[in-house]
């Protein structure tokens, strides 16, 4: 399978590049700056492309059997809440790059924000969310813009036909961890995972079974312990 990975420097993407090499995929992934490749390619095609233009997608993904979007709004915490609003541009983007390429399946990577606790009610609704998630995550309380934004994206896919699947894992954070191949899934509904985090492997792990054994087209899924 030939699989594109957005965002591939990033702390998933990167673990998805590496997840898609070690089963023996071919992998070409994507940065917004050069000098982010890695000296070390193994065997891994590297390419800047712009995930907020379609243009620079469509020409990306050519020829390409599933794309995996990673992406990060920024390089920090900070530049990501002041750019939040590029995730919805990014869909957008990638929704209409799609359309040039309608056979070509993508997996995005968003947040658990939008994942509901009830029916009907979703975890970034709740009363007192905005200040007891920075709080939780030790992140400025202006971060809910990220994840409102996240959610806004998600919507962006729902209303398109394209061959989308979004996963938001059950997760407060997401970090380097170890690679265990255990965990849950679910669909629309948060978890309950005792408060702990999916390490970033296990996601990119969770991507991968996706891509080659597809469940979830143009739903949305979610992973956790």
């Amino acid at each position: 399978m030939h699989i594109g990975v957005f965002g591939a420097t990033g702390v998933i993407g990167s673990r998805a590049v590496a997840e898609g090499v070690r089963r023996g995929h071919r992998i070409r992934a994507f940065t917004t700056d050069e000098s982010r490749f890695p000296r070390q390619r193994g065997g891994v095609d590297w390419e800047v492309a712009d995930w907020r233009d379609a243009d620079s997608i469509a020409t990306a993904i050519a020829g390409l059997d599933v794309v995996i979007s990673a992406v990060n709004a920024g390089h920090g915490i900070e530049e990501t809440i002041t750019r939040a609003d590029d995730f919805v541009t990014g869909a957008k983007a990638m929704v209409a790059a799609l359309a040039q390429h309608p056979e070509t399946r993508v997996l995005v990577v968003g947040g658990a924000g939008s994942l509901e606790i009830a029916p009907g009610r979703q975890l970034v609704d709740e009363p007192g969310f905005a200040d007891n998630l920075p709080a939780a995550l030790g992140v400025p309380r202006e971060y809910h813009r990220v994840v409102a934004a996240l959610r806004d994206a998600l919507n962006v896919y729902r209303t398109s036909n394209r061959l989308w699947t979004y996963l938001s894992p059950s997760s407060g954070r997401i970090d380097p961890g170890e690679r265990t191949g255990r965990f849950r899934i679910g669909g629309d509904q948060l978890l309950d995972t005792g408060g702990r985090d999916i390490s970033a492997e296990d996601v990119a792990v969770a991507l991968l079974d996706e891509a080659q054994l597809p469940r979830y087209i143009q739903r949305r899924f979610t992973v956790g312990y």
